[in-house]
């Protein structure tokens, strides 16, 4: 059943330890099954009740999951290895569009405005600890672009970018072992980030219009306690909340009401579609927009807002260990935004134009994709593995699918973000070559 490995312990502490190292050494693979809590007992000579509280140590910590009578296992993902083991390096020749990073050209310049408010710290006082941790121009800029953007308005505060902001919401609310339903496919590092704190993931189907309602709601039947959904620019798949699907979600909500509700905008910026918010549907919630995606991935930084036991809680905890995002960072956005430094309005064009070239290019090879929004690109493909050697062997570097999936089907994921219009047909003829001798042997 565990190959070599023998699982070692007398203690619960004892025996979560030695299975989370194998799991962590490769040794125990995921998806493999754990000895039945009765045997594992008996051949360490432990009362069932230690085995029975390692299991669930393991399973509040993400290790292994437990399916009734096909007994546990080791999660298919496991927050110990990480989705970035699934990730490859990219042979030098080989056209990179794997990375899911923003268009270098599109983003501004940082040196002049930090260069400015740098210079600007010779006439202020220096910011000591117990001062404000939010800049007031930041806050006032933020909160007028989300009420245009009909956020309710609500507490504010700053984290070091929208993964800071999710966990420290989830983390004011959950306990571990607690249900939190995300996107499938979605964004890897959430996927990871669950597990992660001890907390369980239930996968929510997505299409082109975000989350599937009656999906939202099975999740939240089963016990789900938390959503994370992403607003616009979903990764991998594109997706873009619209009105009629927030209205069919908000009413979802609305028989949940405890349900905590993240929402995660970092596609503003980058987009041309409006902003459908969920904010408000439940007692609990926090609206997330960070700078990174329109900014540059190493501005860290994104506004927050939720209601007030929500925000009190992140900031207290913020508090206490890092205590606030740099006044001096804070200023340099708030420059780059007074500027203008990011035309949003031709930044989502030129992203949509990738976007919709390459997806008609599919098209005409017969290839269903996705991409309403941001700068992915999403193929459903019956082989991934296949598919990726296949395309890396031609030249082209994507995404596999397994990176952002649960329980969903697989796919690659193509970062348009740099794809020149020169390149886009041979990289659709490149696809369709890729995927057409994996749909032939799925028929033979």
């Amino acid at each position: 059943m565990l190959g070599e490995y023998r699982i070692e312990g007398r203690g619960a502490a004892e025996i979560a330890a030695s299975v989370e190292r194998a799991v962590g050494a490769g040794e125990l693979e995921p998806g493999g099954p754990l000895p039945p809590m009765r045997e594992l007992a008996t051949r360490l000579g432990v009362n069932p009740n230690t085995v029975a509280a390692a299991y669930r140590t393991l399973r509040e910590r993400g290790v292994i999951e437990t399916a009734g009578r096909r007994g546990s296992r080791v999660r298919s993902k496991p927050a110990t290895t990480g989705r970035d083991q699934i990730r490859f390096e990219v042979p030098a020749g080989v056209r990179d569009l794997s990375s899911g990073n923003p268009d270098p050209a599109l983003l501004p310049a940082l040196g002049p405005a930090l260069t400015a408010v740098a210079a600007d710290e010779d006439d202020r006082a220096p910011v000591l600890y117990g001062a404000d941790p939010v800049e007031p121009e930041l806050e006032r800029i933020a909160r007028a672009e989300l009420a245009a953007d009909g956020v309710p308005d609500g507490p504010f505060t700053v984290t070091s970018g929208s993964l800071d902001a999710v966990e420290r919401v989830l983390l004011a609310h959950l306990r571990p072992g607690d249900p939190v339903a995300v996107e499938d496919p979605g964004w890897g590092r959430t996927l990871d980030l669950v597990p992660a704190l001890g907390l369980r993931t239930v996968p929510v189907a997505v299409d082109d219009d975000g989350p599937r309602a009656e999906s939202l709601r099975g999740a939240l039947e089963s016990g789900a306690r938390a959503l994370i959904v992403t607003a616009r620019a979903h990764n991998p798949t594109g997706a873009a909340v619209s009105g009629a699907r927030a209205r069919a979600l908000r009413a979802v909500l609305r028989d949940h009401p405890h349900t905590l509700l993240i929402e995660d905008d970092h596609g503003h910026g980058i987009v041309d579609l409006p902003l459908h918010p969920l904010a408000g549907a439940t007692r609990h919630w926090a609206f997330v927009r960070s700078v990174a995606k329109a900014y540059g991935p190493d501005l860290r930084l994104a506004a927050v807002t939720g209601d007030e036991v929500t925000v009190d809680r992140v900031r207290g905890r913020q508090r206490l260990g890092p205590g606030w995002v740099s006044r001096l960072l804070q200023r340099a956005v708030v420059r780059l935004w007074s500027d203008g430094a990011v035309r949003g309005p031709e930044t989502a064009a030129a992203y949509r134009a990738r976007r919709e070239l390459l997806v008609d290019a599919l098209a005409d090879h017969g290839i269903e994709a996705h991409g309403r929004s941001g700068m992915n690109v999403w193929v459903p493909v019956p082989d991934e593995t296949g598919v990726v050697s296949r395309l890396l062997h031609e030249g082209w570097a994507v995404a596999p699918g397994a990176m952002y999936r649960l329980a969903s089907p697989p796919g690659i994921r193509i970062t348009v973000s740099t794809l020149a219009p020169g390149e886009t047909g041979s990289l659709a003829a490149a696809v369709a070559a890729a995927v057409t001798p994996a749909r032939g042997r799925i028929q033979a």
